[in-house]
Order: structure tokens, then C-alpha cells, then sequence
């Protein structure tokens, strides 16, 4: 039994472009990029700025405790010198359902919001964010419930063991629709506008900005705070950040129709079988189990930790077995991210370059390291860097052509670096953030050296995750403050901040900053 579907990336692109009108007429005529915005806070040209990154936090109260709470309280101090907020994705859990914003978002981020003092008067898809919170979308704001949770399903045997289940897995009566509800709390939602002159009206109200690209959405904290697009680019004290929809460029290569390939297939069906017995095992003693009793509540989160590693993992088996074709993937926002990127380097106002998007290259978290999904990713963006090198020449002078990669998925806080990969991804730096309050993972035992072929191409150099066991079990959830300084290039002073969760108390620290 699957906890969640996971809709092709077909039907994902589609319904996001029918969302936010793509390419429009309308907004043709105007020439309006619709990937493009402007940061209206008056102090975006200002070359010294700071800013925080979050990722993974949409999950509520498990075992009494709020850890997306008690990471958003670690910002609070560092709203006044920060000037906007990355989400590195994954928003609402477990399918990114509307019914949860109110208690998995609004509420854990409540003094980012216009009123935000009465929290439970927002509306998702009403939210004005008065400090920019600026996301990209992770698999869970995709994720639809499959067909067999629908009300005359609700008597079978598998889903009658997960409503006895003691699981607090914040799921509710529906999914995301295909990431609806992501769209209709953060995209500026142009479909809805049905009445005559209404689009008008509008793009002429809020794409008001102008740039070498043409006109675009004008972002202003505290009265207009919607995103153009699923993936979006805006440039910030003379850096130009990229926010990317990983989830459309996700899908690993088919298997190939060889012997090989036939093992292959078979080694992987066999572990998804496998994971399931796996899954209806936890799912059994879940039931058994009080979560009023603290010793059981710490037992039902190891449960919900190891249910949620499982389906992940299933998921991406189910990606691999999939038949695909070259259409799956977003050859369209590939391309434009290469090409936003040339532009960048070739124009000399530009002096550091940060892309973020949800599912990490390169990472040492022990669910993530070596899945499909991981490799797909990498090989793609290493084709598109590839290509920015070839086409920009000696413009970076011995630079990677991305100063800095943010990322979630992996549930943890970690900073890499990649060696000589024979890419145009080596000598790069990589910062996983995505231990913002979902359950978190522990290390790969293997640990922090990648490697490919024999050949070293990345290291860890930090892992915040779980780790310990029984009563030294410890859960550092957290955010990074980043400060950007330099002149001609820039300089990045990467702050972690922890709410550790250890013997049933919570622990607030920093870690040493690092700079990149």
C-alpha cells in the first residue's frame, strides 16, 4: 500500500503552467517575463546583506514537541538584519495538503506574515509575507494521496492498520492536487482571475518592473509577496539567485532492455517488496504503542522516522522501474537555466551567482547518497554547467560558474565541496538545508567521502543529523543566517543554527560560522 502518489512530471508542468497562465497572450503582448522578479524592499542594491535558509520544515507537533516551531524561533533574533528567507522545499508534509498550512506553516512562521498576530485568521492561499519568504517546491508539495484512501477504500484491512495507527503523519483527507495548494499559497495564481479585463488589471498592478529581460513581477514585503513561476531568478545586492523546481528534472534514466538490466529490474522489485512488509510491520506495532507514555512517544518517532525513509525510498525504486521518455524531463527550464546563467556572466554588474532547488547532487545522508533521483539530478546539472563553461570561456578567471548551491530533500544540515568531478560542477560549494523540522536522518556509515568510478569528487565537511542512540540520542534540527560581503566576489558567512533535541529538553546553539 503506497502513502502517497507522486503525478508524472508531464502532469506536473502542465497544471503549474496552466496556474499562472503560461506565456499568455496577455502577458506576451507586455512583454512580461514570468520568471523574473524584482525585490521591492528599497534596499536591494545594497552589496552587504544577509539572508536565511530553511528547507524540510513542514511537519506539525510529533510526540509533543514543534521542531519546525523551534527552528523558526531561532531566526526571530536575525529578522532585522536578514532580508529575505530561502525555503529549500517541502513545505507542508506529508502530501501537501492545503488543510495543513495553518498548523505546519502559518502558524511556525506567524511574525514573517502580515497579521500574523492572529495567525488563525490567514488563509493559505491569502498569505503576504512581510518578510519575503521565497520557496521552491519539494516532492511532498507534489505528492497527491493514491486512489485507495478514498472514502469507499476506508474499509479495507491496509488502511484500516494506518487509522489504528498511533503514526502522527499528517495526512488528511486529500493531497496537494498536483501541487495546488503550493500554487495557491506562494504563485501568483493568474488562472483565478476569469472575469474580463481582470488580467489586465492586474499585470498591469503588479508587473510593473522592468529589467534587461523585459517587465516582471514587482515582489513587495508587506502588500504583494507572489512568485511569477514554479522556477524564478531575482538579483539581490548584485547576486543573482536562481530558484529552480527540481521535481520536473528528477527522473533516473529507463533501465535498459539488456540482461543487465533485467537483474536490475528484478533486485529492485524485490526490495520494494520487501519495504512494504517493512512498512505494514511498523505500521502494526505503531498500534500498540501509547504516545502519552514519553518512553513510547520516542519509540513511535523512530517508527514515523523509519516509515517515512521507507516510502521515500519506494518512491524512487517506483521512478526507476517507470517506462520513460526523453519528454520527462523539463528540457524547457534546463535550457533556461543555462541561459539565465550565460546572461549572468556576461554581464558585468554580476558578481556572484547562488542556485537553489530542493533535491541535492551531492549529499552523504544515508537515504539519499546513491538514490536515482540524486544521480538524475547531477547528471542533468552538470550537462547544463557544462555547457554555461563552454559558452562563457574565460569569463569566470578559474571560478565555478555557481558560487553556491542550497538544497533540502535530505534531512539534515551538511556543506560540501566537489573535487576535480571532470565537470563543470567540481570546485563547488554545496549546502544541504533540509533539517528544518521534519524527522531527520543520520550519516551514511560509509562516511563523508563520495566517490564515482574510484575517483574522489566531493567531502563532507559538516553533517548536522541525528545521531546517537537510546538515551544519547540527539535530533539537531535547523536554519543557516548567511552573510554575503566581498567587492568583486563575493564572500559567504555561513551561520548554523541548532534547536537540539536531546534526554527530552531542547538545546539552542551555533555552530563555528564558515566561510565560503
Amino acid at each position: 500500500m503506497k502513502l502517497v502518489s507522486d503525478p508524472a512530471i508531464a502532469k506536473k508542468i502542465q497544471k503549474m503552467n496552466q496556474r499562472v497562465r503560461w506565456q499568455d497572450p496577455l502577458i506576451k503582448q507586455r512583454g512580461i517575463d514570468q520568471t523574473q522578479l524584482v525585490l521591492k524592499d528599497g534596499q536591494a542594491d545594497t552589496p552587504e546583506f544577509s539572508f536565511l535558509v530553511v528547507g524540510d520544515s513542514g511537519s506539525g507537533r510529533h510526540g509533543g514537541q514543534n521542531p519546525q516551531r523551534r527552528v523558526a524561533e531561532l531566526a526571530l533574533p536575525h529578522l532585522d538584519d536578514c532580508r529575505f528567507m530561502l525555503h529549500t522545499g517541502d513545505v507542508i508534509y506529508l502530501v501537501g495538503s492545503s488543510e495543513y498550512y495553518q498548523q505546519n506553516f502559518i502558524q511556525p512562521y506567524k511574525e514573517y506574515l502580515v497579521g500574523g498576530e492572529h495567525p488563525k485568521k490567514i488563509a493559505y492561499d491569502n498569505m503576504t509575507f512581510r518578510v519575503p519568504i521565497l520557496p521552491v517546491p519539494g516532492n511532498h508539495d507534489y505528492y497527491n494521496l493514491p486512489v485507495v484512501f478514498n472514502l469507499l477504500s476506508i474499509t479495507t484491512l491496509p488502511i484500516r492498520r494506518l487509522l489504528r495507527s498511533r503514526l502522527d503523519m499528517d495526512v488528511g483527507l486529500h493531497g496537494s492536487a498536483t501541487g495546488d495548494a503550493y500554487a495557491k499559497a506562494f504563485l501568483d495564481y493568474l488562472n483565478a482571475l476569469k472575469f474580463p479585463g481582470d488580467l489586465d488589471r492586474h499585470l498591469d498592478t503588479h508587473y510593473t518592473a522592468k529589467t534587461d529581460t523585459g517587465r516582471c513581477l514587482a515582489y513587495q514585503p508587506g502588500q504583494f509577496t507572489r512568485l511569477p513561476n514554479r522556477y524564478y531568478t531575482f538579483r539581490y545586492g548584485d547576486i543573482d539567485f536562481f530558484a529552480l523546481d527540481s521535481n520536473t528534472f528528477n527522473n533516473p534514466p529507463p533501465i535498459p532492455e539488456t540482461a543487465a538490466g533485467d537483474a536490475e529490474r528484478i533486485t529492485l522489485e524485490q526490495r520494494r517488496q520487501d519495504f512494504e512488509q517493512e512498512k505494514q510491520q511498523i505500521l502494526d506495532k505503531s498500534s500498540q504503542l501509547n504516545p502519552d507514555n514519553p518512553n513510547e512517544a520516542e519509540y513511535l518517532d523512530d517508527l514515523y522516522v523509519k516509515l517515512s525513509q521507507i516510502e521515500e525510498l519506494i518512491v524512487d525504486i517506483d521512478k526507476q522501474l517507470a517506462p520513460q521518455q526523453t519528454a520527462d524531463t523539463d528540457i524547457e527550464q534546463l535550457e533556461w537555466l543555462k541561459n539565465k546563467l550565460i546572461a549572468s556572466w556576461h554581464n558585468s554588474q554580476v558578481r556572484g551567482r547562488v542556485v537553489y532547488f530542493h533535491h541535492p547532487p551531492y549529499v552523504t545522508e544515508a537515504t539519499k547518497w546513491e538514490q536515482g533521483q540524486t544521480l538524475a539530478i547531477r547528471t542533468r546539472l552538470r550537462e547544463v554547467f557544462n555547457a554555461v563553461a563552454e559558452t562563457v570561456g574565460d569569463l569566470p578567471q578559474d571560478r565555478a560558474v555557481v558560487d553556491l548551491v542550497l538544497n533540502g530533500h535530505a534531512h539534515c544540515l551538511e556543506y560540501l565541496q566537489t573535487y576535480n568531478t571532470g565537470y563543470a560542477d567540481s570546485s563547488m560549494n554545496w549546502i544541504v538545508c533540509g533539517g528544518s523540522g521534519f524527522s531527520l536522518r543520520r550519516q551514511r556509515t560509509e562516511g563523508a567521502d563520495l566517490v564515482e568510478r574510484d575517483k574522489l569528487i566531493a567531502r563532507s565537511h559538516l553533517f548536522v543529523g541525528r545521531n546517537g542512540h537510546g538515551s544519547t540520542k540527539r535530533r539537531p534540527y535547523s536554519c543557516l543566517r548567511i552573510d554575503v560581503t566581498g567587492k568583486k566576489h563575493p564572500r559567504f558567512i555561513v551561520r548554523p543554527l541548532v534547536a537540539e533535541w536531546y534526554q527530552r529538553e531542547w538545546h539552542n546553539y551555533q555552530i563555528e560560522p564558515f566561510m565560503i
